[in-house]
C-alpha cells in the first residue's frame, strides 16, 4: 500500500519542485535564483516522504507488539496485510478443533475373538506408527498391563493404515479403504463402525489374517471456546471449511455440532495443500489453521499459516501467524488486530498525504502574490519533523484497540 501511494507521491513533489524553481527563476522578484532555491528546497523538505516512510512500520510494529502481547505470534508484515481480506478460513480437525488428546473410547470384537487379544495385536502393531490415533491405542493397552508382541513385516500407508506379522499371525489396522485396497471384507463392521461415526468418533478397522476381526472407536473432545470462536467468524461473514483426513461420516456429525459450513473429509496428508490450491482457484482468499507435520505444506500454500503454538516446529515454521495458546478464537482475534492495523496505515498515509498537499502549495509560494507568504527552509523542516510525530502518534493509539 505505501508502495503504491509512493510510486505516484515522490515522482509528483519532485516535478512541483523543479516547476516551482524555473517559475521563480524565470518570474520571481529579485533576486531571482536565490528565491528559485529557496522555495524548491522548502518544497522538497516539507514533502519530505518521512511520514509516509513511517506510516506502514511504526503501525505494523506498534500491531504485532499488541498482538504479542495477547498470544498471536505474527512472523512478517505481510500476513498482517493479507489477514484483513481473508474471506475462507480452513482449520484443520484434531489439535485444531479439538483438544488433540485422543482417547480410545471403544473396543469391539466379533464373536469369537476377545476384545483384549484384539487390543493387544493392534496395539502391537501401532507402536510402528507415527500417526496420532496410535498413541492411545498403544497407550490403553499398557495401562491394561497388556505384552507387546515384536512386529514382522512392518507396512505402513500413509493416510490408511498400518500391515504386519505378529507371532506368525497377518495383522492389519486403518480404515475402510485400507481394508478394501487389500480385499479385506469390512462389511462385518460397517453398522456398527456407522453408530459410532454419527456421534463424532473415529473408528479403526483391525483385521486378522485377511478377515475383519473388530473395531476401535477413539474420540477427541472439541475446545470449549471452539463454540464461540466459529460463531464470531459467522459473524463476520467468513468461510469456514474443515479440512480432516477422518471418516466422512465422523467429519459431519463433528461440523454439524460446531455450524460449520463446508467439510473436505477423507483427505490423505499429501493431499491437503491441493484442496488449499483449488479454494485459491476460486477466487478466495484463503487462512489455514493447522498443528501437525502433514499440515505444514497447506499452511505455506494458504494466503496466511495459522499455526496453533501446541503444534509441530514443521507448522509453526510453515506459518506466518502462530497463536501460543493454540486457541481457536485467535484467528477471529489476528483478523481484529489486522483490520485495525491496515485501518491505522491508511489513516497514517492520508494524514502524510493531505498534510503535504497542504503545505506544498505554501512552499512553492502560491499565496505570495496576494498574501506576501513564503515559507523558509527552517520552518518547513519544523513542519516535515511535526507530521512524522504526529503519524508516531496515531500508530501508537493501536495500543488501545481491543480485539
Amino acid at each position: 500500500l505505501a508502495d503504491s501511494v509512493s510510486a505516484y507521491f515522490v515522482p509528483a513533489v519532485l516535478a512541483v519542485a523543479v516547476i516551482t524553481f524555473f517559475c521563480w527563476f524565470l518570474f520571481g522578484p529579485e533576486p531571482p535564483l536565490a528565491h528559485a532555491i529557496i522555495n524548491a528546497v522548502a518544497i522538497l523538505i516539507i514533502a519530505c516522504p518521512c511520514a509516509l516512510g513511517l506510516a506502514t512500520p511504526m503501525s505494523i510494529m506498534v500491531g504485532i507488539g499488541e498482538g504479542a502481547k495477547r498470544g498471536i505470534l505474527i512472523k512478517n508484515a505481510e500476513a498482517i496485510e493479507l489477514m484483513a481480506k481473508v474471506d475462507t478460513v480452513v482449520v484443520d480437525k484434531t489439535g485444531t478443533l479439538t483438544e488433540g488428546k485422543i482417547r480410545l473410547h471403544e473396543i469391539w470384537a466379533l464373536a469369537g475373538i476377545e476384545e483384549l487379544a484384539l487390543l493387544q495385536l493392534a496395539a502391537s502393531l501401532e507402536v510402528g506408527s507415527e500417526h496420532p490415533l496410535s498413541q492411545p491405542i498403544v497407550a490403553t493397552a499398557r495401562e491394561r498391563g497388556l505384552t507387546l508382541a515384536q512386529i514382522e513385516e512392518f507396512i505402513s500407508v500413509a493416510g490408511r493404515g498400518v500391515m504386519g506379522k505378529i507371532e506368525g499371525r497377518a495383522v492389519a489396522v486403518g480404515n475402510e479403504p485400507f481394508f478394501l485396497d487389500r480385499r479385506i471384507d469390512p462389511s462385518p463392521l460397517q453398522e456398527r463402525a456407522a453408530n459410532l461415526r454419527q456421534t463424532g468418533q473415529t473408528v479403526v478397522y483391525v483385521a486378522i489374517d485377511g478377515i475383519a476381526a473388530g473395531l476401535l472407536s477413539l474420540s477427541d473432545k472439541i475446545k470449549s471456546s471452539t463454540f464461540d470462536a466459529i460463531a464470531r467468524l459467522h459473524q463476520e461473514r467468513m468461510r469456514i471449511v474443515m479440512l480432516t483426513g477422518d471418516n466422512r461420516e465422523t467429519a459431519k456429525a463433528v461440523a454439524k455440532e460446531l455450524s460449520i459450513d463446508e467439510i473436505e473429509a477423507e483427505v490423505l496428508p499429501d493431499e491437503k495443500n491441493q484442496v488449499i490450491k483449488r479454494i485459491q482457484s476460486e477466487g478466495h482468499l484463503v487462512a489455514m489453521a493447522g498443528d501437525g507435520i502433514n499440515d505444514a505444506p497447506a499452511l505455506a500454500q494458504a494466503n496466511v499459516g495459522i499455526a496453533m503454538g501446541s503444534g509441530s516446529d514443521a507448522a509453526i515454521e510453515s506459518a506466518g501467524i502462530t497463536l501460543v495458546k493454540g486457541d481457536l478464537g485467535g484467528i477471529a482475534r489476528a483478523r481484529a488486530l489486522s483490520m485495525a492495523t491496515m485501518r491505522n496505515i491508511r489513516q497514517n498515509l492520508w494524514f502524510a498525504f493531505i498534510y503535504n498537499a497542504l503545505g506544498v502549495p505554501i512552499a512553492a509560494g502560491l499565496f505570495y502574490p496576494v498574501f506576501g507568504l513564503l515559507l523558509s527552509p527552517i520552518l518547513a523542516s519544523v513542519a516535515m519533523a511535526f507530521s512524522s510525530v504526529s503519524v508516531i502518534w496515531n500508530a501508537l493509539r493501536l495500543r488501545r484497540v481491543k480485539f
